[in-house]
């Protein structure tokens, strides 16, 4: 039987803990079943600001919400910790206990592969929400619970900018530990390009400071394979001055655009002109999805330019060539970005407990026949699942000429390169019949290996963060970087600690 709160709390023994834990767990070998009684046994002595919560308590879904519910780790057992020190002391304790468990942020990790715990528990960072920025030195300090945008507006409040994901919702901690793509990656390179330092909690419980003078190593790690190696209670970032005329000063041009099925090739040609040639402060994000009110696949697309209006349109003047039917163009300060793009779609794309059902491959060229098969096949999906109407292709093109100035032996991410990240998302009501999903998965697959065809990699590459959990590893980090890697992952978590977030192995090959 699964201990509960209310169960845990009858425990009302003056025995001292040694011998609570011995009439609890026999030899010392933790059962799943023991999980409540160890969390609360007396002699842990957490922060009185730290947060226990299991299930059948009213916290205890709200602590373990996901973004998509869709093949979801489950936990037996929440901890909330208030302070570094039972960050830790909870990793000793799993450790001692064999306990399985994942450290969160904001939940939103889609790879399927979390979905083998089972029965774990969720070491929850949402008290982790501390923001500094230091004004002299141009950086940011984040805590591991804090979200894209609760960092985006304090940082453009004291005269920053920085590179972010495209929505909101994110973990900024988890967004950067797999490399983090935005629409900045052109003039800012990517998120781990911004990362200074973090303070990390390691599989045997110490607290390390990761920089490229201290642990350098590992820094080149978890930048890009960072779920790998440990718990991140905070990272710190080097920030951009926003100056005044420069790069629009802050300003953004945001064109929101809708494409019916009758422009879709031609759209799809317009945007394949860019393949190569992706002006660095100019980003698109062509989301295919179905059209309500034409009853018909269509495409709702997102171009910003960083900078002024004027030299926006002249940047994406094939796009605007076509007279698309609905053109929604404005500026607006970098930080109010998430909130206008897409006709204001953040909320949607940022909603909790939805099934989500992720396949994506990355590009280096950018295909219109290609493109326009998929918008084809979606099209028949619609008509064929009309309760799965809700499934999109998020096709992210953006510029990489800051990613790519980075040499590529810098960090672990093995994908600078890439100008696309083609995204298939499959959507459907939890009620329907296992036909959906059978049709999706299929679906997924196909779209993938049909982006493959013409993406200019030699097989497929998938950014980790976007990853199914189905591919091979030298799909998500790259050939030439795993031996590296494997060998990094026996020296800091030779047990695999870590190992429900796309795991690295400790040999290679």
């Amino acid at each position: 039987m699964w201990w509960s709160k209310s169960k845990v709390s009858s425990i009302s023994s003056p025995l001292p803990c040694l011998c609570l834990l011995w009439l609890i767990v026999p030899a010392c070998e933790a059962q799943q079943q023991d999980l409540g009684a160890l969390l609360t046994a007396k002699c842990n002595s957490w922060n009185t600001k730290t947060t226990l919560s299991f299930p059948g308590d009213g916290s205890f879904a709200n602590v373990t919400e996901r973004w998509t519910v869709f093949a979801p780790p489950m936990y037996s057992a929440a901890i909330s910790p208030a302070t570094e020190e039972d960050v830790v002391k909870t990793v000793k304790l799993a450790a001692k206990y064999n306990i399985s468990f994942l450290a969160t942020g904001a939940g939103h990790g889609y790879g399927t592969t979390l979905g083998k715990l089972q029965n774990g528990l969720d070491i929850d960072l949402s008290q982790f929400k501390s923001i500094s920025v230091n004004q002299s030195a141009g950086t940011v300090t984040v805590g591991g619970g804090v979200r894209m945008r609760d960092v985006i507006d304090a940082v453009f409040k004291a005269g920053f900018e920085i590179q972010t994901g495209s929505c909101s919702c994110p973990g900024f901690v988890g967004a950067t530990i797999g490399a983090g793509v935005g629409r900045w990656s052109g003039i800012f390179g990517l998120i781990i390009d911004a990362l200074v330092s973090v303070r990390l909690v390691t599989a045997d419980g110490r607290i390390v400071q990761v920089s490229k003078t201290s642990n350098p190593d590992l820094f080149w790690a978890i930048r890009g394979a960072g779920a790998n190696f440990g718990i991140i209670t905070s990272a710190t970032y080097r920030l951009h001055k926003i100056v005044a005329g420069a790069n629009g000063g802050g300003q953004v041009m945001n064109a929101d655009i809708l494409v019916p099925a009758n422009m879709s090739a031609a759209y799809f040609n317009a945007l394949q002109s860019f393949s190569g040639k992706m002006p660095a402060n100019l980003a698109a994000v062509s989301i295919v999805r179905y059209d309500a009110d034409a009853g018909a696949a269509g495409i709702l697309a997102n171009w910003d330019y960083m900078g002024s209006e004027a030299d926006g349109r002249r940047a994406m003047a094939p796009i605007l060539a076509l007279n698309p039917p609905v053109v929604s163009i404005s500026t607006v300060p970098w930080n109010k970005l998430f909130a206008t793009a897409g006709f204001g779609i953040d909320p949607v794309l940022c909603e909790n407990n939805v099934i989500r059902d992720l396949y994506s491959a990355n590009v280096r060229n950018l295909s219109a026949s290609t493109m326009q098969a998929a918008f084809n096949k979606m099209g028949t999906f619609y008509s064929d699942h009309p309760e799965a109407r809700g499934s999109v292709l998020e096709l992210e093109t953006f510029p990489n000429q800051a990613a790519t100035s980075v040499p590529d032996g810098e960090t672990a991410y093995p994908w600078r390169d890439a100008l696309g990240n083609m995204i298939f998302l499959f959507s459907w009501d939890a009620s329907t019949n296992s036909a959906t999903s059978t049709a999706a998965t299929k679906l997924g697959r196909q779209l993938r290996d049909d982006f493959v065809k013409t993406s200019g990699y030699p097989d497929l590459s998938v950014y980790v963060s976007y990853a199914h959990g189905d591919e091979k590893i030298e799909q998500i980090y790259g050939r030439n970087k795993l031996p590296r890697l494997a060998a990094l992952k026996k020296s800091w978590d030779p047990r695999n600690v870590f190992a429900y977030n796309n795991a690295l192995p400790t040999k290679y090959p």
